[in-house]
């Protein structure tokens, strides 16, 4: 299941690429949050144009075809840092010390895996569909409006790199943190417990209230 984590820092080189990484990651999810913005004002466009004028926003499929990836992929990687994916963690959760981040260690490797395999798929699938000879440099567009479709198959496997750095990183960390016997290893999500959370929200409460006041 997801959880809230927690991702400690030092003034090691992990944790400074972790750093520079995840400044990344968040400026990704931020263009994944106005994208899904963007749709909302153009739903607003299209059913009050309909409504007041008869008249929709012309290609408003098509820019939701092209949005999806933008809101689908560019977030994975900052959600990843944060341990926020959702998982079954029935095992896992029972583990501790080097026994639970050997458990991290191997489902990051596998991870690292599928993602890499991704990473080639996607590349492959963004080839087929761009072409420096073709209208707008792409073999196929959208239906209505004619938008070519290349940009947003380049996402993919542009966002599933990022995540396999990503994963490059957690894998240094587990495997650090086996190796050292870390309680509380940098670089890698560290799942908070129920009454951990609660604490932090309720601190994170009271510190709004003290601004508002």
């Amino acid at each position: 299941m997801a959880g809230s984590a927690a991702v400690l820092e030092d003034g090691s080189t992990l944790s400074r690429l972790d750093v520079g990484l995840h400044r990344i990651e968040k400026i990704l999810a931020l263009i994944s949050g106005l994208a899904v913005f963007a749709l909302m004002v153009l739903a607003v466009i299209s059913v009050g144009g309909r409504n007041a004028f008869n008249a929709p926003l012309p290609g408003y499929v098509d820019w939701i075809e092209q949005a999806m990836p933008l809101i689908a992929f560019l977030g994975i990687a900052y959600t990843q840092r944060d341990g926020g994916h959702i998982r079954m963690d029935i095992l896992v959760g029972k583990l501790q010390g080097r026994a639970l981040w050997l458990a991290e260690l191997v489902t990051a490797v596998f991870t690292l895996i599928l993602m890499l395999l991704l990473v080639w798929g996607t590349w492959e699938h963004f080839a087929r569909s761009f072409d420096f000879g073709s209208p707008l440099w792409s073999r196929d567009s959208t239906i209505d409006i004619g938008l070519p479709l290349w940009p947003s198959k380049l996402l993919a496997p542009v966002a599933f790199a990022i995540l396999s750095v990503r994963m490059l990183l957690q894998i240094w960390g587990y495997a650090r943190a086996v190796a050292l016997g870390l309680s509380e290893p940098v670089a890698v999500p560290l799942v908070m417990s129920a009454a951990a959370q609660a604490a932090e929200e309720a601190e994170h409460v009271s510190s709004l209230d003290k601004g508002d006041n």
